[in-house]
């Protein structure tokens, strides 16, 4: 029975982060405590006419730098059924979702076209419109589909009609906060039943100047391009771009469906500063009332949380605002030994602002998975208006092990905006018995030899897989074969191009995998190309007496 406290379950991460396009490359960027900002290159903007280090110097940025994904324009609309002359008049934004949604229903082992015709709903957090203002400037270019191309509210729906998904599809604007509100509507939505199946994300393109230009004049940017979060020498922030998706289920559909579950969502809750000191001022109060009302939802204590994913974008005034509210909350009946971590993920790649969120979220899953913190970046000088010497509350300058007194570990996700919208979210590891047992290939007997089938619609995209499928072999050498096989086998849509390998050890399949892509003779294994998609047809021959047939 669906009910307001049924959980939800993360079943499928997909993202494209600063120097981070796959989870495990983004995993990799936070333990390592990298920083994944860079200077602006010129294919967007020449900085050096708009640089000035004077913060709010009339048409000018006090920045040179932002968290970059390495490619933007780059689509292939013929994969998602799109004219190339459609296309060309898509906000990339609207691209870069349809991308990071179907690597995130892949990573969920869900093959996209089983969802067809479902009560699946799309939840996207946006803001930015860039490129519908980069597109005007030159009329003539404008068609039919500049005003779909263009529209920030088609982005999630252009993801049900590609997909043919019958859930609610809707683009959310809170600014800042736009994901995390995207996902607490989404689990909203699963818990009444008005979906089934829930893809949640966010998105964000750092496209023209003019952006960062008025944040400099409102003396929000960070002179030396850094979030410097809860450091005395914060100065404002970096923006960053990218976008991040979830796949949701309810908690008991994922389990009987045998689903890889990431994390569990306890709660959530939404709310508003209302009349506070300004319109973008952060309110403290309003921050600890949606923080109480998400662990109310969960039904979780206060000092069952061991790290909170921050907001902390890296201001001298929102910094000290967001610990004290922590600290108002969290240390309620919470012992010297049981240590709250904070961090902040803008430290590594900026302030992704509509999809900032998302991101935190990502981190805080993908931490649970690993049972570890990351290291907090650019941390010199705690601020001296945050008081936490003393206090369970803790900062890692350095990877630590997330060490907890009683199972399960607990993370809180927070998100503000600068309009007042604030949305916080609690997350659970998941749980023991699902970590070390899958249901898909429980008691199952092992295999004398196993079957993978890969495809892919071009050549040198069948190609690339081989190779991904290379790599992913060789750094988990513990993953089951049926697994791996199982997830290729039925989890993934089949394409024109396709190869068949049998095997029976990885190291056999790692072989014949490097050889068939060196153009070298296989056995056991074959590949070509589909001619025809319509089934082939079956006639059945009835020769009367069964002597003869013409």
């Amino acid at each position: 029975m669906i009910s307001d406290s049924t959980p939800i379950a993360i079943v499928g991460i997909g993202c494209r982060f600063p120097q981070a396009e796959t989870p495990q490359e983004f995993w990799q960027l936070l333990h390592d405590g990298i920083d994944g900002i860079t200077q602006i290159p010129k294919d967007r903007w020449d900085i050096d006419s708009f640089y000035e280090p004077e913060p709010a110097t009339p048409g000018k940025m006090n920045t040179r730098c932002a968290g970059l994904l390495e490619q933007v324009d780059g689509f292939e609309p013929s994969f998602f059924r799109v004219s190339s002359r459609e296309a060309k008049q898509m906000d990339p934004q609207q691209r870069l979702i349809l991308e990071v949604a179907w690597e995130a229903l892949e990573n969920a082992g869900i093959a996209p076209e089983r969802l067809a015709g479902s009560q699946t709903g799309v939840f996207v957090g946006v803001s930015n419109c860039d490129y519908s203002v980069l597109m005007p400037r030159d009329i003539s270019g404008l068609d039919a589909y500049s005003g779909t191309g263009t529209n920030p509210s088609i982005i999630p729906c252009r993801l049900s009609y590609v997909l043919n998904l019958r859930g609610p599809s809707l683009a959310v604007d809170t600014a800042c906060s736009s994901s995390l509100v995207a996902l607490h509507y989404a689990c909203q939505s699963l818990k009444t039943g008005e979906s089934d199946l829930c893809l949640v994300g966010g998105v964000n393109l750092i496209l023209m100047p003019e952006p960062t230009i008025i944040c400099s004049q409102a003396k929000m940017m960070s002179a030396d391009g850094r979030c410097k979060t809860f450091d005395q020498a914060a100065d404002g922030y970096v923006r960053g771009e990218g976008c991040g998706v979830v796949v949701l289920k309810r908690l008991p559909d994922a389990i009987r469906d045998g689903d890889n579950i990431r994390a569990i969502i306890r709660g959530s809750a939404v709310n508003q500063d209302g009349h506070s000191n300004g319109l973008t001022a952060p309110n403290g109060p309003s921050q600890q009332a949606v923080i109480r009302q998400a662990l109310a939802n969960a039904g979780v204590k206060p000092a069952q949380i061991s790290y909170v994913e921050t907001h902390g974008t890296g201001t001298p005034l929102g910094d000290p605002i967001e610990v004290n509210s922590l600290k108002a909350v969290l240390m309620e009946d919470r012992q010297p030994n049981q240590p709250c971590w904070i961090g902040s993920v803008k430290t590594n790649i900026g302030h992704l602002e509509s999809a900032a969120g998302i991101a935190g979220l990502i981190k805080a899953v993908l931490s649970l998975q690993h049972g570890e913190i990351p290291p907090h970046l650019h941390l010199n000088q705690l601020n001296p208006y945050i008081k936490i010497a003393n206090t369970p509350i803790q900062i890692p300058t350095e990877l630590q092990p997330w060490s907890v007194q009683e199972a399960p570990r607990l993370a809180g996700v927070s998100s503000f905006s600068f309009g007042g919208t604030n949305a916080h979210v609690v997350l659970e590891e998941a749980p023991l018995e699902i970590k070390k047992s899958k249901v898909k290939s429980q008691n199952l007997l092992e295999r004398s030899c196993h079957l993978l089938t890969l495809s892919a619609k071009t050549e040198a995209a069948l190609q690339d897989l081989v190779q991904g499928y290379q790599d992913h072999l060789k750094a988990n050498p513990n993953l089951a074969m049926a697994d791996i096989c199982f997830t290729a086998n039925t989890g993934r849509s089949h394409f024109d191009y396709r190869l068949a390998v049998v095997v029976d050890s990885r190291e056999q399949l790692v072989e014949q995998l490097s050889a068939w892509a060196a153009h070298k003779d296989t056995t056991g294994l074959i590949s070509a190309q589909v001619e025809s998609k319509k089934p082939p047809k079956i006639a059945f021959l009835f020769t009367g007496q069964g002597s003869q047939y013409l």
